[in-house]
């Protein structure tokens, strides 16, 4: 029999702030299926156990794709869907729409039907993250940064036009939006009432971005945050040497508070311009072994909620 929720919840517990949650990811979730991967109701036993009330869905097609189904398992555990996740290369060519359409038409469905609010949108990346391999140059022409744009608000005006969810876009190591400048240019050419960001804090610090510095100049286009830390020296090193992020991940994204950006000024500077937003702890961690991520999971949350009064589980 798995826990209740109520029983990580402490005396005082906090009612106001950052709705915390986490995410498939911080059990090293990155494929709908992958016999090395926690089995999903493992998974959800455990966020249930590690004090979590807030989830993701992930890779779709790794938890049931049957809302009726995904809803009761769910409600067994006293978990709710904060949002899905789909993946976009528009600066790539007209034919990217039906991609990514295709995508919504699942993710979006389903996400809504379970109650979740958000889109998260992760840019294809410039490099295999299976091989490692160069797909593409690094950088994109101001035709593509026009089609990026362009693809980012035809999504984003769907989204809220068809399922009532907000497109958050996710800045990610290894793509071609990844860098603080690069996010800003971002925010420039597109439309913020169909496109904000899931500010990453762990990808943002990859390239040595400010995430207070974001949420300070752009305060109306933070729409939801992925908190995660990573190790400042070793980043060097990984890139210096030019290895891919899905090589490094499991060692360059660490457990906090062992890395930065430190999350009490992202928490408080967000929670002051919408306290109902969603804070989901994302530690990359892909291959990790399954025994790992639930300890992992318990301190981080316990951290989260030691740096911030501004910080809940609903």
């Amino acid at each position: 029999m798995t826990a209740t929720a109520t029983s990580h919840r402490p005396a005082g517990a906090h009612t106001s702030g950052l709705r915390i949650g986490t995410a498939p990811d911080s059990w090293g979730v990155w494929f709908p299926d992958d016999p090395r991967q926690i089995p999903w109701d493992r998974f959800l036993d455990e966020v249930q156990a590690a004090g979590y009330h807030w989830i993701e869905l992930g890779p779709y097609g790794y938890l049931p794709t049957d809302p009726a189904q995904l809803l009761d398992e769910l409600a067994k555990r006293d978990l709710r869907i904060s949002g899905g996740t789909v993946f976009t290369g528009f600066h790539k060519g007209a034919e990217q729409w039906d991609r990514a359409a295709e995508q919504v038409e699942k993710v979006a469905a389903l996400t809504r039907a379970v109650g979740g609010e958000h889109i998260v949108v992760i840019p294809d990346l410039w490099r295999s993250d299976a091989t490692g391999e160069a797909l593409e140059p690094r950088t994109l022409t101001d035709e593509q940064w026009a089609a990026l744009a362009a693809g980012h608000d035809r999504l984003g005006r769907m989204l809220l036009e068809e399922y009532g969810l907000r497109q958050q876009f996710h800045s990610h190591a290894d793509s071609h939006v990844g860098t603080h400048r690069e996010v800003e240019r971002l925010l420039a050419e597109t439309d913020p009432r169909y496109l904000n960001l899931c500010l990453d804090t762990g990808h943002l610090a990859y390239y040595g971005g400010d995430s207070v510095k974001m949420i300070h100049d752009h305060p109306e286009r933070i729409g939801y945050l992925h908190l995660k830390q990573i190790d400042p020296e070793l980043r060097f090193e990984v890139l210096k040497n030019d290895v891919p992020f899905a090589d490094a991940a499991i060692d360059v994204m660490v457990e906090p508070p062992a890395g930065i950006p430190d999350f009490a000024p992202i928490i408080e500077a967000v929670a002051a311009i919408d306290p109902e937003t969603f804070a989901i702890v994302e530690q990359d961690m892909p291959g990790i072994d399954i025994d790992v991520p639930l300890g992992i999971a318990t301190r981080t949350r316990e951290h989260i909620f030691g740096c911030s009064p501004l910080t809940r589980t609903r």
